[in-house]
């Protein structure tokens, strides 16, 4: 069984939260937990990591294309593909245009809905629907849901488990065919290099990789993973006080959910946790 007790994640016992809960999962699947695995947090943004994978369910099922077209009239120019890497040029909680596509990473909350509405739309059926069938049911996720009141949004309205992301940060790890392996190298991997933005609760960064609907590491300084988390780690935070990050090169990714909104206290706590669980599981 997975130590519950010592080991890197004891630490969260001393976190300044009311609630914490975690794993650590490898190829072979989890590690190591900490807390209730089976209690629901608000994620908050690492919602939208869940979406990408439906939305990319949805490409690979030719329901829609990455190619297509987000909104001639809003934003000309600019697809899905855009909006998944927060490149659409959107304003961040707006649907206004604020860049032409490809100029600038703007973090935006309306990009990822607009992206599950292209999804609703060629589908028949809400967004919260479609995540379940694409993403919820064939991973056996237990406890997750696109909250509401309804719709949900993609972007930031997603409740779920510890166990269940373990399960999703193991299906990145050694997939079971939710998505082929090309798409999963295409959402971990820098789309549009070269662009400069803002890394929500951290600040400019120049180059602000992302992938399709992932964050990506890179060199970005500071940030949320650990100072020996690879470049190539991919995952998303959330301000609910979540996070989920995945190393393809250490071979480990790390869940963590809480109830205490992202703080100064995170922004030390996280990178720390990050560096204690790659020193004793790399």
């Amino acid at each position: 069984m997975p130590d519950r007790v010592t080991g890197p994640l004891a630490v969260l016992a001393d976190w300044p939260v009311p609630n914490a809960a975690a794993a650590v999962v490898g190829p072979s699947g989890v590690l190591a937990t900490f807390g209730d695995q089976g209690r629901a947090f608000p994620l908050a943004s690492v919602t939208k990591p869940l979406a990408a994978l439906a939305i990319l369910v949805a490409v690979e099922e030719e329901a829609v294309s990455l190619a297509e077209p987000a909104d001639e009239q809003l934003i000309p120019g600019a697809t899905l593909r855009h909006l998944l890497a927060h490149a659409s040029g959107l304003a961040p909680e707006k649907p206004l245009r604020s860049f032409a596509p490809a100029q600038r990473r703007v973090y935006s909350n309306v990009g990822i809905e607009l992206a599950g509405a292209l999804v609703e739309r060629a589908a028949g059926m809400p967004f919260a629907t479609y995540l379940d069938e694409a993403v919820v049911r064939p991973l056996g996720l237990a406890g997750t849901s696109l909250g509401g009141p309804p719709p949900g949004s993609p972007a930031r309205d997603g409740r779920s488990t510890v166990a269940d992301l373990a399960r999703v940060a193991h299906e990145l790890l050694s997939s079971t065919g939710l998505l082929s392996a090309p798409t999963r190298a295409d959402l971990a991997s820098v789309q549009y290099p070269g662009l400069r933005g803002v890394l929500p609760g951290f600040g400019p960064q120049d180059p602000n990789d992302w992938g399709l609907g992932f964050e990506v590491r890179g060199a970005k300084s500071p940030h949320w993973t650990g100072g020996q988390n690879s470049p190539a780690t991919f995952g998303h935070f959330g301000q609910s006080g979540t996070l989920l990050w995945v190393d393809p090169q250490a071979r480990l990714a790390l869940v963590v959910l809480t109830d205490r909104d992202f703080g100064d206290w995170a922004r030390a706590a996280w990178p720390a946790l990050a560096d204690a669980v790659l020193d004793a599981y790399a």
